[in-house]
Parts: structure tokens; sequence; C-alpha cells
């Protein structure tokens, strides 16, 4: 069976409950369109998990590009010296992490040795922009927030980092008329229209997945793409 997940955002006891549920094995396929980082308590444990799960592919959202953006620095031992020749550029960035939830990721990530924190940075760098798939022969498009300045004359590999893991959909319009958009990053909670909040969202050739496993009330997400059948993780409380 191949499944789809996004936006876990630390909530390991949820991503290992939604597993279990979906009783996953050697023989399934698990995408997880990003944003493993950040927020909920143990995101690093979740990556160091799915390190070991070789048939879970990883897309990467903006909380991992933001990451990913000051892992390198962070790895380096913190002196004066240092934090003297800290651009302006790798500052902004730190910045902004921090603005976003950084600090579980950064707790966890401070607690590896060196070798262990550069086999990290090294699997979320193997990460993919997104994710093209057939499944009972329906053509899918797996990306973390969307297809920003979406034409559809425009190729996949023309859109930028920023447009994939940062800008939202259109869920209003149609994008393909043969390929489905699934996509995570903003949840359905604040998705305009929706009557269901909280649980996954299909229109117009859309389904969003991102149901706020971190936030009150929310819960994590898998979808079957070969039986279209949804599951969900106990709500945050």
């Amino acid at each position: 069976m191949t499944y789809v997940m996004s936006d876990i955002h630390g909530e390991y006891d949820k991503f290992v409950e939604l597993l279990e549920k979906i009783h996953f094995n050697e023989n399934d396929t698990l995408y997880i369109l990003g944003d493993i980082f950040d927020r909920g308590p143990h995101p690093v444990k979740i990556i160091l998990k799915i390190m070991t799960m070789p048939n879970v592919i990883g897309i990467v959202g903006n909380h991992e590009l933001m990451g990913m953006r000051c892992l390198p620095f962070l790895m380096e031992k913190i002196t004066d010296e240092s934090i003297a020749k800290l651009d302006t550029a790798t500052l902004n960035n730190i910045l902004m992490w921090q603005y976003n939830g950084f600090s579980t990721t950064l707790r966890e990530f401070t607690k590896l040795d060196a070798e262990m924190k550069q086999a990290l940075i090294d699997y979320i760098g193997d990460f993919s922009t997104y994710e093209q798939i057939t499944v009972n022969n329906q053509k899918y498009i797996l990306v973390h927030a969307g297809l920003g300045d979406f034409s559809p004359e425009k190729a996949l590999e023309d859109y930028t980092i920023d447009e994939l893991v940062w800008e939202r959909p259109d869920y209003s319009k149609k994008y393909f008329d043969d390929t489905i958009i699934i996509t995570g990053h903003t949840p359905t909670q604040v998705i305009r229209g929706n009557t269901n909040p909280g649980y996954i969202f299909r229109k117009n050739n859309h389904i969003a997945i991102d149901c706020g496993a971190c936030f009150e009330g929310g819960r994590l997400a898998a979808l079957c793409l070969d039986t279209n059948e949804e599951f969900y993780s106990s709500s945050k409380i």
C-alpha cells in the first residue's frame, strides 16, 4: 500500500499511533510531505526513526528548509569568533527559524553526537522537493505547500523551492484534469469554506492532508492512495 502523511511537527506519539493504525510494514511505502521539524516535542526522534525505515520517502517542507539553512552553522562550536563571523544571511535565517518554532528541534539536535548530527543533515539533504507517482492509474503530485505562481504550461522542475514549500494552493481552481495534487502546509482548519475542519480536505483535484497535529484539537492524518481510505490519530488535547 502507498500512504501519505504531512506536517507531523514533532508529534512522535501520534506518528507511531498512526503507523500502528495503518499496520505499516516493509511492503508499504510512506511519503511524508514535509514539516517533521519544529513545534511538537520530538521532531528529531521522528527523523531518527524514519532514517531506519527505507520505505519512507521524505519531501522537504518549509521547516526542514529553514533548519537546513541553519544547522551547518549550529554544528560548529559556538565561540566569540564564530559569532563575529556570522553573516547577515545566516543570522536572518536563524531568526526566521526561531520565529517559526525551532526550539524543540534545536534541543534534540544539540544532544546528538557530531557523527549523528551530520548523518541527520545528510539524510534531510536527500529529501526531494516533490514526487510524481501513479497509483491505480491515478496520477498524483506530492508536494509540501503547493505550486506557487501556478501555470498549466509551467514544468514542475521550473518551480522554485519557495513556490513549493511556502506558497499555498488555490483550492477553488482545478490545476489539472488528470492529476491530483496532495499537499500539507495549510491546516485544513483554516481552509476557507471547509465544512469539516481538522480532517482531510478534497476539492477540485486537490487533497489537503495537514490536519493540525501540533495544534489543540488537531490530529495527524494518513491517506492510503490504493483505497482512498483516511486514517487519523487521536486529537491533540
